[in-house]
């Protein structure tokens, strides 16, 4: 049945077969002339193609213009490169704008705007001008134009076109003219553009302010000086022709009649070829100038608060004194804790003080024209003709009992201190410079030694303020130099003898005068400041040496740091010290933190404040120095502590029986409130009994250890871990 359809099929084609193949030639033949002139077509169309793109990529790079092509979906990003210096580009880029990397960043936000309103068919094309980075590194202004032209089937757009063109030069000269122009407009000189026949073409804000006339009404009129002749003008136009330019000073009339002064100035203008095309004028309004300079020749001889003689005329008059060698007393005062008052109650009260005490001291017959203000709150009496001891002190009483008396000053009652520096000439100094440095000197002693008094200035007073600026001069050298070095004394537990923690101790080692003793660096370290810096760095090199410590297995108890009273108050406090737990990587329950009673006095509430926020970290807080301050008991409770310090002098006064109550009275106290107690300054064993009878928590001393330096504790802890490992408990006692 498969061969049947074959065979007839064969036996009814032999007929046509002639015909048949004769038409699929013909058919062939066709289709191939049909290809030939397809191709032919094609090659034609394909030429075409070349010619206008290339004409494209001429038109582009004779234009100085960059096409791109940047297929969103993909990331793709085609550019021509038509410049000389493409920029550098990473293909094929997630960024968002695609040339994220190569946008200045100051214009990325707006530019990221504007292609991101386009996406999102909020406008019809795109256009930004930005700084793009070129490919030696510099930056180039670029106007960005483009649209998208496909969209996907979400009708987001798919791909977008545009073109990059360079107006780098463009930009300077629209900024360059932009900057002539701000210039032009805020300058405070009056500026006045001409033409050769001094019509007004321009003239800026000042000329307004200055003449009182309006922009429009001195446009296109005649640039006249209404108090002078024509003969005056003509004579400047004969000198800008000769000269090229005019200078004086002249007098007019402002348009509300009143007369003012000026200095002006008129300059040529040329053009390319030389040619006059136009004159400035630039004038100032001297008449304010002048009635400052009066003013300042008032103001040099006289305070512009109080009105008191200044110390310019100050200066003057001490310095002809001791010319004349003339004996003198020289009274320096200034007002205790002034700068609280200014704090707290405002500069504009502090102001008004002031004026009201320079009132009440220049009505006392004895200080007329003896007075005089300093600057600040600091005021001096220049007595002259006299070194009669008895006549300056009663001055002196005087002077002070004047500034007690309380001043009403905005509704306040104030009731203020002084504080008096006596220097009498020749016998405390030969030069005006010396002497008020002298009565400086003194004046610092009495506020020192209680405020409210007045101290005659010896040799003894020089040699100790030399020996603190020097010693003030050494720690800024030491900062620099990292001077400063952290010592650690251990402590221990007394129920079972072993090392539960340690305190961090700041010690101040200079290369020539060796270990410096806190009792004298720290006391000036924090009147001027610098133990501020100097706590950061005892608290940073702390924390990473028992870091270190941690991860060699040789310590796990907490690190106690002192805080002064100046860090404490730092409003950055608990922000620095995550900082640095953070860099050294030191967990804050390693850390203790000691703050003394006089700290935490000074301000309860915020003191209490900042505890909070230190104990939430994790850090624990002790007390230091329990019992020498006046901490009250109903804040004591109050404070976040875990631990209270019980300061060496009553450790030292426990022989006695009242010594050992007052310590016992502080441990039931600080166990009451669930406190630690640590003992300070632990030095015998009959100490050491008393402390484990009245069940004292930790010991820190001599009898335990002495500070230690880093190396020095390192080999101390190697030690403690070698006795762990044996079989029997050693004390260890250094």
């Amino acid at each position: 049945m498969a061969v049947l359809p074959f065979s007839l099929f064969a036996i009814s084609w032999d007929p046509l077969q002639p015909y048949t193949l004769s038409a699929v030639l013909l058919c062939s033949f066709g289709a191939l002339i049909l290809a030939h002139f397809s191709i032919v077509k094609m090659r034609r169309y394909q030429q075409k193609l070349e010619h206008s793109e290339e004409r494209l990529r001429l038109s582009l790079w004779g234009s100085g213009d960059e096409l791109w092509d940047w297929k969103i979906s993909s990331g793709e990003l085609y550019r021509s490169s038509a410049w000389l210096h493409p920029v550098e580009l990473q293909p094929d880029s997630k960024d968002f704008p695609p040339n994220k990397a190569q946008i200045h960043p100051q214009d990325l936000s707006r530019v990221t705007k504007l292609l991101q309103d386009h996406l999102d068919g909020k406008t019809a094309h795109f256009e930004a001008t930005y700084r793009i980075k070129t490919a030696d590194n510099n930056w180039t202004w670029v106007l960005d134009r483009g649209k998208a032209v496909a969209f996907g089937d979400d009708g987001k757009p798919s791909r977008m076109t545009g073109t990059l063109k360079n107006i780098h030069q463009l930009k300077q000269t629209e900024e360059q003219l932009q900057l002539f122009a701000r210039c032009l407009h805020n300058i405070s000189d009056a500026v006045v553009i001409c033409d050769t026949d001094f019509t007004i073409l321009e003239v800026n804000p000042s000329f307004s302010r200055v003449t009182g006339r309006t922009r429009e009404q001195c446009l296109q009129q005649r640039f006249e000086l209404t108090l002078y002749p024509s003969r005056f003008m003509h004579d400047i136009r004969q000198s800008l022709a000769s000269n090229g330019s005019w200078s004086g000073e002249i007098r007019e009339q402002r348009q509300n009649g009143d007369i003012y002064q000026a200095e002006l100035t008129f300059d040529q203008i040329k053009d390319d070829q030389g040619h006059i095309s136009q004159y400035v004028a630039v004038f100032s309004d001297i008449t304010e100038r002048k009635q400052r300079e009066a003013e300042l020749s008032r103001l040099a001889s006289s305070d512009t608060l109080t009105g008191l003689p200044n110390r310019a005329l100050f200066m003057q008059k001490l310095a002809q004194l001791v010319a004349s060698k003339t004996q003198h007393a020289l009274l320096v005062f200034d007002l205790d804790n002034f700068k609280k008052i200014n704090d707290s109650l405002g500069h504009e009260l502090g102001d008004n003080l002031l004026c009201k005490l320079a009132q009440r001291l220049s009505h006392f017959s004895s200080y007329t024209n003896r007075l005089y203000r300093l600057g600040g709150d600091e005021f001096a009496l220049l007595l002259d003709q006299t070194n009669d001891l008895h006549h300056i002190t009663s001055l002196a009483k005087a002077l002070l009992e004047l500034i007690n008396k309380p001043i009403l000053v905005q509704q306040h009652e104030l009731a203020i201190t002084s504080s008096v520096g006596i220097v009498l000439f020749p016998d405390d100094g030969h030069n005006p410079q010396a002497l008020l440095r002298n009565a400086d000197t003194a004046m610092y002693h009495a506020k020192n030694q209680g405020a409210n008094r007045y101290l005659f200035f010896n040799d003894a007073m020089n040699k100790q303020a030399v020996k603190r600026l020097q010693l003030e001069n050494l720690i800024r050298h030491g900062l620099k130099e990292d001077y400063f070095a952290v010592y650690y004394q251990p402590k221990m537990d007394i129920a079972s003898g072993q090392l539960v923690g340690m305190e961090a101790l700041v010690r101040f080692i200079t290369p020539k005068g060796g270990i410096i003793s806190p009792a004298s660096f720290i006391p000036v370290a924090e009147e001027t400041g610098q133990i501020i810096e100097i706590g950061e760095i005892v608290l940073r090199k702390a924390c990473q040496a028992v870091k270190g410590w941690i991860d060699q297995g040789l310590f796990h108890g907490r690190l106690a740091v002192n805080l002064s009273s100046r860090q404490f108050s730092l409003p950055f406090l608990c922000e620095l010290i995550d900082d640095i737990l953070q860099q050294t990587e030191l967990p804050s329950y390693h850390l203790e933190l000691e703050i003394t009673e006089g700290t935490v006095m000074q301000s309860p509430p915020q003191a209490i404040e900042t505890m909070k926020k230190l104990r939430a970290r994790g850090i624990h807080l002790a007390m230091d120095d329990f019992g020498t301050g006046y901490s009250s008991l109903a804040y004591l409770k109050q404070f976040p502590l875990n631990t209270l310090k019980i300061d060496k002098a009553f450790i030292d006064d426990m022989r006695t029986a009242r010594g050992r109550n007052m310590v016992d009275t502080i441990m039931t106290i600080a166990h009451n409130l669930s406190l630690n107690v640590v003992a300070e300054g632990v030095e015998d064993d009959e100490q050491l009994d008393m402390l484990r009878k009245l069940r004292c928590d930790v010991i820190q001393g001599y009898h335990y250890s002495k500070p230690l330096s880093a190396a020095e504790l390192s080999q101390f802890l190697q030690q403690l871990k070698q006795q762990r490992s044996k079989p029997a408990l050693v004390s260890i006692v250094s």
